[in-house]
């Protein structure tokens, strides 16, 4: 048992601490938002490395050879969302600063907590690194002796609750950020920052 939570714990840090393009997302959302839109934005990444996890835990083998075919569409998918988030937002923070004034009326409102957790929940499920990563970390860590439903069971979770806490960490960081930087130059410079490193990553993931 404490294998297993031992082995769940390390499982979702070694997933979620990397900061990737999901991450300066997250961080960037909250700071142009609020803690309770980064929150449940946190949730949504946090609830879909626990999906893959339960997935790896229960797939085995025949995880990783059903994903092959689809690999290529969904790693495109998931660049292509990027890209739009990325020049979404920095068109957004450049029309904002030309005007000299935060946003108006005219400008679409923040997502509401709820659609910001599926948003991110919708864009982490469609990462391939984070399954073929744990159906490798299972695959490579299961002992000869059957797991029992318990022990998967407790994995999961410790996966789950690892990278929800890296998660709201972010978003406190992004919390934090947004408290800081609340002038028209601080905004316009920490989206555009966001934007490049975002579309960095995009098409690092395309190569």
């Amino acid at each position: 048992m404490t294998a297993a939570l031992v082995a769940g714990l390390l499982a979702g840090y070694g997933i979620a601490v990397p900061v990737g393009a999901v991450a300066t997302y997250l961080v960037s959302l909250t700071a142009r938002t609020s803690l309770r839109t980064g929150v449940c934005s946190a949730l949504g990444v946090a609830t879909a490395d626990g999906l893959y996890a339960l997935v790896a835990a229960l797939g085995g083998s025949a995880l990783a050879a059903a994903l092959r075919p689809v690999l290529v569409p969904l790693r495109w998918a998931s660049a292509l969302v990027l890209v739009f988030l990325a020049v979404r937002g920095a068109v957004t923070a450049v029309r904002h600063y030309r005007n000299h004034r935060p946003a108006t009326r005219s400008t679409p409102p923040p997502p509401s907590p709820a659609r910001a957790c599926l948003a991110l929940l919708g864009i982490t499920l469609l990462n391939p690194t984070t399954v073929i990563y744990f159906a490798a970390l299972v695959l490579g860590t299961r002992a000869t002796d059957a797991v029992s439903p318990l022990e998967q069971g407790v994995f999961v979770l410790a996966a789950f609750a690892a990278s929800a806490s890296w998660q709201l960490l972010l978003a406190g960081g992004g919390a934090l950020l947004g408290r800081l930087l609340t002038g028209l130059r601080g905004r316009l410079v920490t989206a555009l920052v966001s934007s490049g490193v975002i579309l960095l990553l995009a098409v690092r993931m395309l190569l």
